[in-house]
Protein backbone atom coordinates (compact mmCIF):
# COMPACT_ATOMS: atom_id res chain seq x y z
CA UNK A 1 0.00 0.00 0.00
CA UNK A 2 1.20 3.35 -1.18
CA UNK A 3 0.63 6.75 0.64
CA UNK A 4 -1.72 7.85 -1.74
CA UNK A 5 -5.47 8.26 -1.17
CA UNK A 6 -7.45 8.45 -4.75
CA UNK A 7 -10.65 9.75 -4.04
CA UNK A 8 -13.30 9.75 -6.73
CA UNK A 9 -16.98 11.93 -7.30
CA UNK A 10 -19.34 9.40 -9.05
CA UNK A 11 -21.85 11.10 -11.12
CA UNK A 12 -19.95 13.09 -14.27
CA UNK A 13 -17.01 11.49 -13.38
CA UNK A 14 -16.44 7.74 -12.67
CA UNK A 15 -19.48 7.23 -14.79
CA UNK A 16 -20.29 9.93 -17.72
CA UNK A 17 -23.77 10.62 -17.15
CA UNK A 18 -25.87 11.15 -13.49
CA UNK A 19 -27.17 8.28 -12.19
CA UNK A 20 -30.04 10.04 -10.87
CA UNK A 21 -31.13 11.36 -14.15
CA UNK A 22 -30.30 8.07 -15.72
CA UNK A 23 -32.91 6.09 -13.15
CA UNK A 24 -35.40 9.39 -13.95
CA UNK A 25 -35.41 9.28 -17.84
CA UNK A 26 -35.06 5.52 -18.77
CA UNK A 27 -38.02 4.76 -16.37
CA UNK A 28 -40.29 7.06 -17.01
CA UNK A 29 -40.34 9.61 -14.49
CA UNK A 30 -39.33 13.27 -16.45
CA UNK A 31 -42.78 14.81 -16.18
CA UNK A 32 -43.10 13.62 -12.53
CA UNK A 33 -39.28 15.14 -11.91
CA UNK A 34 -39.71 18.17 -14.08
CA UNK A 35 -43.33 18.53 -12.07
CA UNK A 36 -41.32 18.67 -8.33
CA UNK A 37 -38.12 20.31 -9.39
CA UNK A 38 -39.11 23.66 -8.69
CA UNK A 39 -40.58 22.36 -4.73
CA UNK A 40 -38.45 19.58 -3.35
CA UNK A 41 -34.65 19.54 -2.37
CA UNK A 42 -33.02 16.85 -4.68
CA UNK A 43 -32.38 14.33 -2.29
CA UNK A 44 -36.33 14.49 -0.74
CA UNK A 45 -37.05 14.71 -4.66
CA UNK A 46 -34.90 11.23 -5.43
CA UNK A 47 -36.68 9.49 -2.64
CA UNK A 48 -40.28 10.90 -3.64
CA UNK A 49 -39.68 9.95 -7.33
CA UNK A 50 -39.01 6.10 -6.07
CA UNK A 51 -41.69 6.18 -4.24
CA UNK A 52 -43.82 6.85 -7.19
CA UNK A 53 -42.57 3.90 -8.93
CA UNK A 54 -43.09 2.01 -6.07
CA UNK A 55 -47.28 2.90 -6.26
CA UNK A 56 -46.60 2.16 -10.09
CA UNK A 57 -46.05 -1.49 -9.11
CA UNK A 58 -42.15 -1.28 -10.18
CA UNK A 59 -39.60 -3.24 -8.32
CA UNK A 60 -36.36 -3.00 -6.89
CA UNK A 61 -34.81 -5.53 -9.78
CA UNK A 62 -35.97 -3.17 -12.65
CA UNK A 63 -34.31 -0.41 -11.24
CA UNK A 64 -31.36 -2.66 -10.92
CA UNK A 65 -31.69 -3.74 -14.21
CA UNK A 66 -31.78 -0.35 -15.40
CA UNK A 67 -28.55 0.88 -13.84
CA UNK A 68 -26.88 -2.29 -15.03
CA UNK A 69 -27.30 -0.37 -18.27
CA UNK A 70 -25.35 2.47 -17.79
CA UNK A 71 -22.27 2.42 -19.55
CA UNK A 72 -18.78 2.97 -18.29
CA UNK A 73 -15.82 4.66 -19.82
CA UNK A 74 -13.07 1.70 -20.64
CA UNK A 75 -10.06 4.13 -19.64
CA UNK A 76 -12.02 5.27 -16.22
CA UNK A 77 -12.15 1.50 -15.68
CA UNK A 78 -8.30 1.05 -16.30
CA UNK A 79 -7.05 3.82 -14.58
CA UNK A 80 -9.16 2.32 -11.23
CA UNK A 81 -7.93 -1.17 -11.61
CA UNK A 82 -4.28 0.46 -12.60
CA UNK A 83 -4.42 3.13 -9.49
CA UNK A 84 -5.54 0.10 -7.03
CA UNK A 85 -2.81 -2.26 -8.49
CA UNK A 86 -0.13 0.47 -7.42
CA UNK A 87 -1.34 0.22 -4.38
CA UNK A 88 -3.44 3.34 -3.94
CA UNK A 89 -6.36 3.42 -1.42
CA UNK A 90 -9.24 4.41 -3.62
CA UNK A 91 -12.40 5.91 -2.40
CA UNK A 92 -15.64 7.51 -3.55
CA UNK A 93 -17.22 10.53 -1.97
CA UNK A 94 -20.65 10.87 -4.03
CA UNK A 95 -24.07 12.94 -3.37
CA UNK A 96 -25.72 9.94 -5.78
CA UNK A 97 -26.47 7.19 -3.21
CA UNK A 98 -25.25 3.92 -2.14
CA UNK A 99 -27.46 1.55 -4.46
CA UNK A 100 -26.61 3.30 -7.17
CA UNK A 101 -23.38 3.35 -6.84
CA UNK A 102 -22.62 0.12 -5.38
CA UNK A 103 -25.23 -1.72 -8.38
CA UNK A 104 -23.00 0.36 -10.95
CA UNK A 105 -19.81 -0.77 -9.94
CA UNK A 106 -20.63 -4.41 -9.03
CA UNK A 107 -22.37 -4.68 -12.64
CA UNK A 108 -18.72 -3.55 -13.91
CA UNK A 109 -16.40 -5.76 -11.64
CA UNK A 110 -15.22 -2.48 -9.89
CA UNK A 111 -16.84 -2.67 -6.36
CA UNK A 112 -14.09 -4.51 -4.72
CA UNK A 113 -11.35 -1.65 -5.68
CA UNK A 114 -12.79 0.99 -3.36
CA UNK A 115 -12.22 0.68 0.37
CA UNK A 116 -14.95 3.23 1.32
CA UNK A 117 -18.23 4.69 -0.61
CA UNK A 118 -19.37 8.25 1.31
CA UNK A 119 -22.48 8.89 -0.09
CA UNK A 120 -26.19 9.06 0.80
CA UNK A 121 -27.78 6.11 2.43
CA UNK A 122 -30.34 3.37 1.31
CA UNK A 123 -32.67 1.50 2.15
CA UNK A 124 -35.80 -0.84 1.62
CA UNK A 125 -38.87 -0.74 4.18
CA UNK A 126 -41.01 -3.25 4.84
CA UNK A 127 -42.98 -2.09 2.35
CA UNK A 128 -40.14 -3.24 -0.39
CA UNK A 129 -39.78 0.36 -1.49
CA UNK A 130 -36.02 2.00 -2.04
CA UNK A 131 -35.40 4.55 0.43
CA UNK A 132 -32.78 7.24 -0.66
CA UNK A 133 -31.64 9.17 2.87
CA UNK A 134 -29.31 12.20 3.43
CA UNK A 135 -25.67 11.70 4.27
CA UNK A 136 -25.87 14.46 7.12
CA UNK A 137 -28.83 14.60 8.90
CA UNK A 138 -30.31 18.30 8.11
CA UNK A 139 -32.46 18.25 11.37
CA UNK A 140 -30.54 16.61 13.91
CA UNK A 141 -26.99 17.44 12.45
CA UNK A 142 -27.56 20.28 10.13
CA UNK A 143 -23.77 20.50 8.57
CA UNK A 144 -23.98 24.14 8.29
CA UNK A 145 -21.65 24.83 5.34
CA UNK A 146 -22.69 27.53 2.30
CA UNK A 147 -20.75 25.96 -0.19
CA UNK A 148 -22.69 22.48 -0.21
CA UNK A 149 -26.11 20.86 -0.46
CA UNK A 150 -28.20 20.51 2.64
CA UNK A 151 -27.62 16.70 2.57
CA UNK A 152 -24.07 16.59 2.21
CA UNK A 153 -20.72 18.01 2.46
CA UNK A 154 -18.18 16.80 1.01
CA UNK A 155 -15.05 18.96 3.27
CA UNK A 156 -16.36 17.33 6.25
CA UNK A 157 -15.64 13.58 4.49
CA UNK A 158 -12.63 14.81 3.32
CA UNK A 159 -11.68 15.84 6.88
CA UNK A 160 -12.69 12.97 8.66
CA UNK A 161 -10.54 10.58 6.23
CA UNK A 162 -7.41 13.30 6.47
CA UNK A 163 -8.11 12.79 10.14
CA UNK A 164 -7.82 9.02 10.26
CA UNK A 165 -4.85 8.91 7.83
CA UNK A 166 -3.38 10.97 10.17
CA UNK A 167 -3.66 8.00 12.79
CA UNK A 168 -2.18 6.11 10.32
CA UNK A 169 1.86 5.17 9.55
CA UNK A 170 3.78 7.50 7.11
CA UNK A 171 2.51 10.92 5.10
CA UNK A 172 -0.56 10.33 2.93
CA UNK A 173 -0.85 12.02 -0.13
CA UNK A 174 -4.74 12.96 -1.37
CA UNK A 175 -5.93 13.06 -5.49
CA UNK A 176 -9.26 14.03 -5.23
CA UNK A 177 -11.19 13.91 -8.85
CA UNK A 178 -14.18 15.59 -9.62
CA UNK A 179 -16.41 17.68 -11.78
CA UNK A 180 -19.26 19.36 -10.01
CA UNK A 181 -20.15 22.55 -7.58
CA UNK A 182 -20.55 20.18 -4.41
CA UNK A 183 -16.61 18.69 -5.08
CA UNK A 184 -15.37 22.77 -4.69
CA UNK A 185 -15.50 22.62 -0.73
CA UNK A 186 -13.56 19.39 -0.30
CA UNK A 187 -11.25 20.90 -2.79
CA UNK A 188 -10.43 23.95 -0.37
CA UNK A 189 -9.83 21.08 2.74
CA UNK A 190 -6.77 19.70 0.37
CA UNK A 191 -3.19 20.95 1.29
CA UNK A 192 0.06 21.53 -0.44
CA UNK A 193 1.42 18.08 -1.55
CA UNK A 194 -2.13 17.21 -2.52
CA UNK A 195 -3.55 17.50 -5.88
CA UNK A 196 -7.39 17.93 -7.37
CA UNK A 197 -8.30 17.25 -10.83
CA UNK A 198 -11.35 18.97 -12.27
CA UNK A 199 -13.27 18.46 -15.29
CA UNK A 200 -12.97 21.00 -17.70
CA UNK A 201 -15.28 23.12 -18.34
CA UNK A 202 -17.20 21.52 -15.44
CA UNK A 203 -18.83 23.63 -12.73
CA UNK A 204 -15.66 22.53 -9.92
CA UNK A 205 -12.97 23.56 -12.93
CA UNK A 206 -14.90 26.69 -12.70
CA UNK A 207 -15.14 27.80 -9.84
CA UNK A 208 -11.44 26.83 -8.97
CA UNK A 209 -10.13 29.03 -12.29
CA UNK A 210 -12.63 31.88 -11.14
CA UNK A 211 -9.71 32.09 -8.07
CA UNK A 212 -7.21 29.44 -8.13
CA UNK A 213 -5.35 31.00 -5.19
CA UNK A 214 -8.22 29.39 -2.87
CA UNK A 215 -6.77 25.78 -4.09
CA UNK A 216 -3.74 24.87 -1.99
CA UNK A 217 -3.75 21.94 -3.70
CA UNK A 218 -1.86 21.30 -7.53
CA UNK A 219 -4.18 21.47 -10.22
CA UNK A 220 -4.92 19.12 -12.72
CA UNK A 221 -7.69 19.15 -15.23
CA UNK A 222 -8.97 16.67 -17.56
CA UNK A 223 -11.63 16.09 -19.69
CA UNK A 224 -12.64 12.35 -20.66
CA UNK A 225 -11.71 9.08 -19.55
CA UNK A 226 -8.44 8.63 -21.55
CA UNK A 227 -7.35 12.17 -19.92
CA UNK A 228 -8.15 11.24 -16.74
CA UNK A 229 -6.38 7.86 -16.87
CA UNK A 230 -3.24 9.40 -18.23
CA UNK A 231 -3.75 12.60 -15.75
CA UNK A 232 -4.23 10.32 -12.47
CA UNK A 233 -1.07 7.85 -13.53
CA UNK A 234 1.18 10.72 -14.33
CA UNK A 235 0.04 12.01 -10.93
CA UNK A 236 0.52 8.59 -9.00
CA UNK A 237 4.02 7.87 -10.74
CA UNK A 238 5.19 11.79 -9.62
CA UNK A 239 3.93 11.40 -5.86
CA UNK A 240 5.94 7.64 -6.03
CA UNK A 241 9.38 9.19 -7.49
CA UNK A 242 9.16 11.80 -4.56
CA UNK A 243 8.31 9.67 -1.58
CA UNK A 244 10.67 7.50 -2.78
CA UNK A 245 13.71 10.11 -3.62
CA UNK A 246 12.73 11.26 -0.22
CA UNK A 247 13.53 8.25 1.47
CA UNK A 248 16.95 7.40 -0.37
CA UNK A 249 15.04 4.63 -1.94
CA UNK A 250 14.49 5.68 -5.77
CA UNK A 251 16.98 4.62 -9.01
CA UNK A 252 17.96 5.20 -12.26
CA UNK A 253 16.31 2.10 -13.32
CA UNK A 254 12.77 2.89 -11.52
CA UNK A 255 13.16 6.00 -13.31
CA UNK A 256 13.56 4.87 -16.07
CA UNK A 257 10.67 1.83 -15.85
CA UNK A 258 7.90 5.29 -14.64
CA UNK A 259 8.42 7.15 -17.77
CA UNK A 260 7.70 3.90 -20.27
CA UNK A 261 4.81 2.73 -18.21
CA UNK A 262 3.41 6.63 -17.63
CA UNK A 263 4.63 9.08 -20.20
CA UNK A 264 4.48 12.81 -18.94
CA UNK A 265 0.75 14.05 -20.35
CA UNK A 266 1.26 17.44 -22.89
CA UNK A 267 0.94 20.45 -21.22
CA UNK A 268 -2.64 21.26 -22.49
CA UNK A 269 -4.00 18.53 -20.11
CA UNK A 270 -2.06 19.76 -17.06
CA UNK A 271 -3.25 23.07 -15.41
CA UNK A 272 -1.07 24.27 -12.91
CA UNK A 273 -2.07 26.12 -9.65
CA UNK A 274 -0.85 29.97 -9.81
CA UNK A 275 -0.08 31.60 -6.80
Amino acid sequence: MTGIVVLFDFDRTIIDGDSDNWVVVEMGLTQSFQRLLSVLPWNTLMDRLLDELHSQGRTIEEIEKCLKRVPMNPRIMAAIKAAHDFGCDLKIVSDANKFYIETILKHHGLLGFFSEIFTNPTSVDELGRLRIFPFHDHILAPHACSLCPYNMCKGLVIEKVRAAAATENGKKRFVYVGDGRGDFCPSLKLGQGDYVMPRKNYPLWNLIFTDPILVKAEVHEWSDGEELEKVLLHIISTISKEENISNGTYTQSESSAHEANHQTPPNSWVSEKTA
